[in-house]
């Protein structure tokens, strides 16, 4: 077989990676990437990488983003030249606003075919420039070597930013790696790779806070348990959006929006400290512009928050000298549980079930049958989603308007929660679910991923649902409110200006999908549910596979 110096740099770049503690390579089919992608597989068969095959780059790259997401550890993403790099776009802005590390490795032409016309050729360096950590445009091999680029690329996708605004912040990375024919060549006799350590983020020194000012928590997007922490280390209010991973603990507070807009507990906060990236309610937007709050932000993605223009920044905090102010912890508290939502009300009445009185028994029992009849709203299936999820599982929240609906009536429960709220988009949903779900049964969790959201966000990200024959299949359910179009602008201000039928056609964009068949072309197993009763039974006893459970839902 013919020597190629694409494929010796390939196979010393994918060694490099594995030796910096890359595990996972998500791969799309391409012929100018070829060296790099028989480098990865030959590394799969000898046990030290994982690779993954999906033919969009699009769902690829969030793919890779749902396997960072739950490693905290970046995956390398490969496609070849041209639209296929552009496509990886999406998931890098994403990673970007998240904090959430990526590899972005885009094979290219050579410089000399860059802009006179060659096919499939464009300029590649910089097209991700500013949401990359670190970019590169390598050598040609034989020009030069790409030797190294491994540990600079995996040290500032963990945030070792020459930049100390971005000092600790993961994020994605741009390898552009370009070549000539031939493009791939026989691998070295008995090439492999020795596994290396995890990469591991520098935590930076904490922010110590006095317990001083009449303070709140709270815990946004991925603040995860350690805003728990921090709330409960300064006997601190706990406010905590569903998809925080941080709703949780005693000092949680339930309708949190109610309670910022209350004079005499939110118009008392002097001082919020935020984890994570909050975006789902204007309330806490609104607390963290005013200008009598001070703000401590522990710097999460690749934006600082700063929405009063004083906001300090942290690295992380921690809870210092002073008395807890147990006046303002326990006013909090008591307007917390007057606040909570009992979802529970279609629950059996087994005294009046077991009764012996036939009247009460003959009530019970209608009650009972108009509860199991009672067509499903989002409450009910935002309730249901919740109590069948522990923490074993896994839980994304698509951005749909059943993710605020959520937010707003679930109680406190400690599961590990994902959701992409760095831009709030809903593409790459399902994609970003199937690497969680890949990432967390690889490491051992026995639960299952579980993704919540609306029909356009499924068909938005359709692609994802199609998996290799010969990959393994995760344990993972789509659930689906399906209510026919984009409900979520119902309640935006479109729908007071726009006339009924533009606000139909360009927002609410009504479909008739039969998800059914989408799920039998794509191999997933498909239920259509309408009763809580079903419902519960469809989530607590899911298949071995890929389940779309499809419910719908009253505009």
């Amino acid at each position: 077989m013919t020597a190629s110096p694409a494929s010796d740099a390939a196979t010393t770049l994918l060694a490099e990676l594995v030796e910096h503690g890359i595990r996972d390579v998500v791969i799309s089919p391409g012929s100018r990437s070829q060296a790099l992608a028989l480098a990865a597989t030959h590394l799969a068969r000898e046990g030290v990488l994982h690779v993954h095959v999906r033919i969009d780059e699009r769902v690829a790259g969030f793919t890779a983003l749902g396997l960072s997401r739950e490693t905290r550890v970046p995956t390398a993403v490969i496609c070849t030249s041209g639209t296929a790099a552009a496509n990886l776009l999406p998931a890098a802005m994403e990673a970007f606003h998240s904090g959430v590390p990526l590899l972005l490795l885009t094979a290219d032409r050579p410089p000399e075919l860059r802009g006179i016309g060659a096919n499939q050729a464009t300029v590649q360096p910089g097209l991700f420039h500013p949401w990359v950590r670190f970019a590169v445009d390598a050598p040609v091999p034989g020009d030069g070597s790409w030797e190294g680029l491994a540990e600079r690329a995996v040290a500032a996708a963990m945030g070792a930013a020459a930049a100390s605004a971005l000092a600790g912040i993961a994020g994605p990375v741009h390898v552009n790696l370009p070549s000539r024919e031939p493009l791939s060549g026989a691998l070295p006799d008995g090439y492999t790779a020795t596994p290396g350590a995890a990469p591991t983020p520098d935590a930076g020194e904490p922010l110590v806070l006095e317990r001083g000012p009449r303070t709140v928590v709270i815990a946004g997007a991925d603040a995860g348990p350690a805003a728990e922490e921090v709330s409960h280390a300064g006997t601190w209010p706990l406010i905590a959006e569903i998809v925080s991973g941080a709703r949780f603990g005693r000092h949680v507070v339930h309708g949190y929006r109610a309670l910022l807009r209350d004079d005499s507990l939110g118009g008392q906060i002097e001082r919020a400290i935020v984890l994570g990236h909050p975006t789902l309610s204007r309330e806490v937007t609104a607390l963290l512009r005013r200008d009598d709050v001070e703000v401590i932000a522990v710097r999460a993605g690749g934006e600082a928050l700063n929405l009063n223009g004083r906001t300090i920044a942290a690295a992380s905090v921690a809870v210092g000298r002073g008395d807890a102010d147990r006046a303002w912890m326990g006013a909090w508290m008591q307007a917390s549980a007057a606040s909570v939502i009992d979802l529970s009300e279609d629950a059996p009445d087994q005294d009046g079930l077991n009764s012996t009185d036939f009247a009460i028994r003959r009530d019970a029992v209608r009650a009972e049958l108009e509860a199991v009849r009672r067509p499903i709203d989002r409450e009910m299936l935002a309730d249901a989603v919740w109590r069948a999820t522990w923490p074993h599982d896994r839980l994304m929240f698509g951005s749909s308007r059943i993710v605020r609906v959520a937010d707003a009536v679930l109680s406190g429960k400690k599961v590990p929660v994902h959701a992409n709220r760095g831009l709030a988009g809903i593409d790459g949903t399902i994609s970003t679910a199937m690497g969680i779900a890949l990432a967390s049964q690889a490491s051992g969790a026995a639960g299952v991923t579980r993704v919540l959201l609306g029909d356009l966000a499924l068909l938005h990200d359709v692609g994802a649902l199609l998996l290799p024959p010969d990959e393994q299949e995760p344990r993972i359910q789509v659930i689906v409110g399906n209510d026919g179009g984009g409900t979520i602008f119902d309640s935006l201000e479109v729908a007071s200006s726009a006339p009924k039928e533009d606000l139909d056609r360009v927002f609410y964009t009504p479909h008739t999908t039969r998800l059914e068949h989408l799920a039998l072309a794509y191999g997933w197993e498909y239920q259509r549910i309408t009763t809580r009763s079903a419902l519960d039974q469809a989530l607590t006893t899911p298949a071995s596979g890929r389940q779309l459970l499809e419910i719908p839902l009253a505009r």
